[in-house]
């Protein structure tokens, strides 16, 4: 046998040698890592044993995301507004879903936002209406109401009053709209202490008939509550600056209450509002004023409603007549002198025969 014949059969053996603890380490590992992947699988599979103890674990976590999940969604959506969809059958928030209910409806605003607004860098304007819808929140949860949108530095909420009654409906909405007002003076003392000027709100009343839904589309669909109602609560607010009032309510709203309910009002004026064919009567509410300027109202109430029964006839110098005797009895009161300068109005204007003697909202000075 040569040398290099023996050298080829050393080398075939070292390599055979070679193969086999390749092959033994490769088993080795195989079953080493099938062994880890065991462990890993087990690791992952405990939380799902079957126990009594595993089984109630996993039930109260599932119940805990539910529950913060469902906190969520009604920061968005009111858990009311819900209970109205699911009234007639099925818990799903569906595209097009609606429901009609009678319900008291509340707008509150506040007065000159915009130009209090032209002064806040962005984040302080955040802020600011964070900490003044905070403080306006209470009062209508305290009542039985609900929020259903924040528009700018609006407030519309809705008050349904499960079971109850229209009456008791109407009256939660009026004592919120007085619970809005002790909260505002709060508010205020509190900026006068830090040395910011005190805020005016004005607040919107009626009580009828609404369809909340949901509109949008199957990826983006909002919900919403929409109505002659709800343009009535609108377009009340909106009168407050006009009549230098800070909760108008309609008679409606009144009638609602019933006469048996105790609420000092007094009468404003016949109008008719924007969106709406019909005229309304409409009433200031004075319950939070103080017992002095109650009576000092309360004093030209029988000249206020005389001069607007003139006016409703035409008869403008007994309007007028009415309205300066009004002046004369408080002097300091706008709402005679905001009438006295319609009629003078109306008189330099040709009225149709059908001129019912209600003021369009829009032609009010």
């Amino acid at each position: 046998m040569t040398e290099l014949t023996l050298l080829l059969l050393c080398l075939t053996a070292v390599i055979s040698i070679y193969g086999v603890i390749v092959t033994v380490l490769l088993q080795r590992k195989k079953r080493e890592l099938a062994c880890a992947t065991d462990q890993v699988f087990s690791h992952h599979e405990a939380p799902l044993a079957t126990s009594e103890e595993d089984k109630e674990r996993m039930f109260r976590h599932r119940a805990d995301e539910a529950l913060r999940l469902t906190r969520t969604i009604q920061k968005f959506i009111p858990r009311q507004f819900v209970d109205h969809l699911s009234k007639h059958g099925g818990m799903e928030l569906k595209l097009g879903h609606a429901d009609e209910d009678e319900v008291a409806i509340l707008f509150c605003d506040i007065r000159g936002f915009t130009g209090l607004s032209e002064h806040m860098r962005p984040q302080q304007l955040m802020q600011f209406l964070n900490s003044y819808f905070c403080r306006m929140n209470e009062p209508i949860h305290q009542n039985r109401g609900f929020i259903d949108k924040f528009i700018g530095d609006a407030i519309m909420a809705l008050f349904d009053h499960p079971g109850g009654t229209p009456q008791q409906k109407a009256a939660d909405a009026l004592q919120a709209a007085l619970d809005l007002r002790i909260a505002l003076s709060m508010y205020n003392a509190d900026r006068k202490k830090s040395q910011y000027e005190p805020l005016g709100v004005g607040i919107g009343l009626h009580y009828g008939p609404v369809i909340l839904g949901t509109v949008g589309c199957e990826d983006r669909m909002d919900t919403t509550v929409i109505g002659d109602s709800v343009n009535i609560a609108y377009r009340l607010e909106s009168l407050t600056p006009r009549f230098n009032a800070d909760i108008i309510v309609s008679a409606t709203m009144l009638e609602t209450l019933g006469s048996g309910y105790a609420v000092k009002t007094r009468l404003l004026d016949w109008v008719r509002v924007k969106g709406r064919q019909a005229p309304i009567e409409i009433y200031e509410v004075l319950d939070h004023l103080s017992e002095d300027e109650q009576k000092r109202r309360f004093s030209v109430q029988t000249h206020i409603a005389a001069g607007l029964a003139c006016r409703i006839k035409r008869d403008w110098d007994g309007a007028l007549l009415h309205f300066y005797k009004a002046v004369g009895k408080y002097p300091q009161d706008s709402l005679a002198r905001h009438h006295i300068a319609v009629i003078e109005q109306l008189r330099q204007r040709t009225l149709d025969e059908k001129w019912d003697g209600a003021m369009e909202t829009g032609a009010l000075s």
